[in-house]
């Protein structure tokens, strides 16, 4: 958490607005104070096969027009970073999942299923009524049986826009809390012009720091 604060502390000072991946943004106020803007709309990580990823980006384009905010690897990972861990962590502290199996996500090795085997882990630690992973059939293939045997799966195929209705239906409302303006973290600035906005991955983010220690 010390690595946070000096983060928000030193871009606040520099005249820089700070979001934190699937947490808000923090920005300086004329009064040298902090104000923060909590992100309402639900995070949903979306795992899947590169080989789809033409319709994936449209089912990620569907998700934002329904209010909520697709986590991508191919959008939101960055040069350099620690990609297990940012996946980890994006998994973490997102509100749904959405496991997106074709004929090719079913019988490929490697990240997706991966992915899929830490957020069913995560699932396991949540209230048993929670929705956390949504299985998504992009096209007709066989869904794991351990998945299958358990959790509802929704099809986006022959209706696309009825299966992104669905989706929106059973991803979880985003719980809502407000941060009054503080001087907690002092901007340095007289300014409230934002020079610009810098991003801080979801690996270092609250929610991050306080699902490490549970």
């Amino acid at each position: 958490m010390s690595e946070l604060i000096e983060i928000l502390s030193r871009s606040l000072k520099s005249g820089y607005s700070v979001k934190i991946d699937g947490l808000g943004v923090f920005e300086a106020t004329s009064r040298g104070a902090c104000r923060f803007h909590a992100e309402t709309r639900p995070q949903v990580f979306v795992a899947y096969a590169v080989e789809d990823l033409a319709q994936i980006r449209r089912l990620a384009r569907s998700l934002r027009a329904g209010g909520c905010v697709p986590w991508l690897d191919k959008e939101k990972l960055i040069p350099g970073q620690n990609w297990p861990r940012a996946i980890e962590r994006a998994i973490q502290t997102s509100d749904a999942f959405l496991a997106c199996f074709s004929p090719r996500s079913v019988v490929k090795r490697g990240q997706f299923q991966s992915e899929l085997r830490y957020a069913l882990d995560c699932a396991r630690r949540l209230p048993i009524e929670q929705i956390f992973v949504i299985p998504v059939r992009l096209e007709p293939c066989d869904v794991p049986r351990p998945i299958a045997e358990q959790t509802q799966y929704v099809d986006l195929f022959p209706d696309w826009n009825r299966g992104v209705k669905r989706i929106l239906r059973a991803i979880p409302d985003r719980p809502r809390f407000n941060l009054r303006p503080t001087s907690a973290i002092k901007s340095g600035t007289r300014s409230n012009s934002r020079r610009s906005i810098r991003e801080i991955p979801a690996e270092l983010s609250p929610r991050a720091y306080r699902r490490r220690g549970s």
